[in-house]
């Protein structure tokens, strides 16, 4: 039987895992022409890591802000879909889920929607999504103070906790043939599209396809 006790440890060491990630960000940022205080109030208000480096990527390549500002919209839209899957399992009067809405992230969704009960799906979901915010804008903000000091994130491997993390959280939910086929599928057509479209729009198209394909798919109670 799953712990409260559990559920706290277990959201934490995500939010370390990927919380740390969050030094990448802000010594791209800093690199990419943003200042330290630029760098930390992106994180403070966007707080989703594809949408932010999306952002400065374009920004780094020369690009316009604006579309830089619209590609980290359309990559962050996909929170739309968590909040809706998540909004019945936490059960929030309408003020709390404005103010939870900051915190519906990948991996604060992943913690909370396998829940049983509400209560454990609140722990899940907030120990992972404040766990996460604090970390995530401590590591921007020193990832900003030392730039370029501090190399490329990669070799220190950093980029690969955060994918790992997520498929860790993601793989429970693979057990039955039609999660891997909606998992398959959706996958399949973010790959397709790589050298076919901009950054950020695989995963976004690939992602709407599985969700239209699990709700399709969902089976009819009899």
């Amino acid at each position: 039987m799953t712990t409260d006790r559990s559920i706290i440890v277990d959201s934490l060491g995500v939010g370390l895992a990927t919380g740390a990630y969050g030094v990448s960000f802000g010594a791209i940022s800093t690199a990419s022409g943003l200042s330290v205080l630029q760098t930390c109030v992106v994180s403070l208000l966007v707080f989703t890591g594809a949408s932010q480096f999306a952002f400065v990527g374009i920004v780094a390549s020369g690009g316009n802000p604006l579309t830089g500002a619209l590609t980290a919209v359309l990559l962050g839209s996909r929170n739309l879909f968590y909040g809706v899957s998540m909004a019945p399992r936490l059960d929030l009067d309408p003020a709390a889920r404005l103010a939870t809405a900051h915190f519906v992230i990948d991996e604060s969704t992943a913690m909370g929607v396998t829940r049983e009960t509400t209560r454990q799906a609140r722990l899940g979901f907030y120990w992972t999504g404040i766990s996460i915010f604090v970390l995530w804008n401590l590591t921007t903000f020193a990832g900003a103070l030392a730039g370029d000091a501090i190399g490329d994130p990669r070799t220190y491997g950093l980029d690969a906790a955060v994918g790992a993390a997520f498929l860790g959280l993601l793989w429970p939910r693979l057990a039955s043939w039609r999660g891997r086929l909606v998992a398959l599928i959706g996958a399949a057509v973010a790959m397709g599209l790589v050298p076919l479209t901009t950054a950020g729009l695989p995963i976004v198209i690939g992602g709407a396809v599985a969700v239209l394909a699990g709700l399709l798919w969902r089976p009819v109670a009899a």
